[in-house]
């Protein structure tokens, strides 16, 4: 086995760790009798020999199409390396909910702010300077990811690989189709989906929205309305596949663990914190010229907006990483490290609330959605879904169907915002570890820093 191995997978595997737990046992070294049982560990320990470990698998690994191994978005190379160590620094520099009971940045000056800034600053530049990947379209990068071409340097920094018959990205994240139609002999998509919310949070003519929120699904081979609490990702679909799924249990369709536009809005964020919102500017702009490709305008006034200060610099940051990454399982774990877990939580219920009831901002959203089928015989035309729509105009279009668009669906109205959350988050921010491993841990791990004994 190639050397990168020993380095890379360790912080892979680690990052996943206490992503999902928290502090969980430090394990560097084969398993003995003595070590067989061992406590959760101060995340901290592992943080450092995971950005230790990442930079020597850095050092040894080529770059994206430097070789012929690194040809494949399949294969780890020097650039996902160091895109893997920055996302870990702005985790280990960041808030956390510790085995202390508290919520709080790391004692350990090792891990200060500032250093882990410096060194996700100085991975992404690295990464950007390179020139080894690019940004795509917006719609072109998830029509590739769909299309399986496998291609490095592009905007796919690595994807975790499935053969056809394993993986269920499409059959849990997809558009749903409800039958077996010409696109996939696969009757799957949507166990899960969106935040109703985000169907609004997006602006006039950012191409992203139609992308990412998709508020349909198909039957028998047409595109049919949902509901408002029945949305979709659109980033994987079935459609946009090249070969047809036929496996009851799998799609077989890659994870894109990280993209290129990520690198670029962790580049900003660091830069902004060391340098200032004019140094970090340029990487923002990256991304926002894409999300709104033939309006240049909106795009300058947007910047000079939010370069007048770093506060409003780092609101920006905290906003876009929403609209560029829904879907991609990115954002929980940003707004832990920001320490703003609980507040966005209570923020999304609030407007979860005004959306049902047509109150703030989304007072005049019409009431129903007016939909008809275009003449290609699958696609759906739907009107109502933006800011400025009406009924009054809605029903001037003369489309054939129209329906009530809420979140509620007769009693128990309020589950849906109650849903995001049925604990206080920021006092359980992790999964407790499970119980069958407490239970056969001879009294060494416990989730009593989670207030559950």
């Amino acid at each position: 086995m190639d050397l990168y191995y020993f380095f890379l997978y360790p912080g892979l595997y680690g990052q996943t760790l206490i992503k999902g737990w928290g502090d969980v046992p430090a394990r560097f070294e084969p398993i003995t009798t003595e070590t067989l049982y061992l406590p959760r560990s101060d995340r901290d320990v592992i943080y450092k020999q995971l950005l230790a470990d990442l930079e020597e698998a850095s050092n040894l690994l080529p770059w994206p199409n430097e070789t012929s191994v690194t040809s494949s978005v399949e294969r780890v190379n020097k650039a996902f390396a160091k895109g893997l160590r920055a996302r870990l620094a702005l985790a280990a520099g960041g808030y956390a909910q510790r085995l202390d009971k508290t919520i709080r940045l790391s004692n350990d000056p090792e891990l200060s702010r500032d250093k882990m800034y410096a060194i996700a600053k100085k991975e992404c530049l690295d990464i950007i300077n390179s020139g080894s990947l690019r940004l795509l379209g917006f719609e072109e990068v998830f029509r590739t990811l769909n299309q399986e071409t496998g291609k490095a340097g592009l905007e796919s920094m690595w994807e975790i690989p499935f053969s056809e018959g394993r993986g269920r990205v499409t059959f849990d994240l997809g558009v749903k189709h409800t039958t077996k139609d010409k696109y996939t002999q696969q009757n799957k998509g949507g166990t899960n989906g969106p935040n109703a919310l985000m169907l609004y949070e997006y602006e006039s003519g950012d191409v992203r929205r139609d992308v990412t929120v998709v508020p349909y699904e198909w039957t028998d081979g047409v595109q049919v309305p949902t509901n408002m609490n029945k949305l979709y990702f659109g980033k994987y679909r079935y459609e946009w596949m090249k070969r047809i799924v036929t496996s009851d249990n799998d799609d077989g369709l890659n994870w894109m663990y990280m993209r290129y536009a990520d690198v670029i809005l962790m580049a900003a964020e660091a830069i902004n914190e060391i340098d200032g919102p004019g140094a970090a500017a340029p990487y923002l702009k990256m991304i926002r010229t894409r999300a709104f490709p033939n309006n240049a305008a909106k795009v300058d006034q947007f910047m000079s907006e939010v370069t007048v200060s770093k506060t409003a610099f780092f609101n920006a940051i905290v906003d876009e990483r929403a609209l560029e990454f829904t879907g991609e399982m990115l954002r929980k774990a940003d707004l832990i490290r920001w320490n703003l877990l609980g507040t966005k939580i209570t923020e999304a219920k609030a407007k979860l609330i005004q959306l049902e009831n047509r109150q703030g901002k989304y007072a005049n959203l019409p009431s129903k959605i007016y939909y008809r089928t275009a003449a290609n015989g699958e696609t759906v035309e739907i009107y109502g879904l933006n800011f400025g729509d009406t009924d009054a105009q809605g029903q001037a279009l003369g489309y054939a169907f129209n329906k009530v668009w809420n979140l509620s669906s007769g009693s128990g109205q309020d589950t849906y915002w109650d849903a995001l959350a049925k604990a206080d988050p920021d006092k359980l921010q992790v999964w407790p570890i499970w119980t069958t491993f407490v239970v056969n841990s001879n009294n060494t791990l416990n989730n009593s820093h989670l207030g559950i004994e």
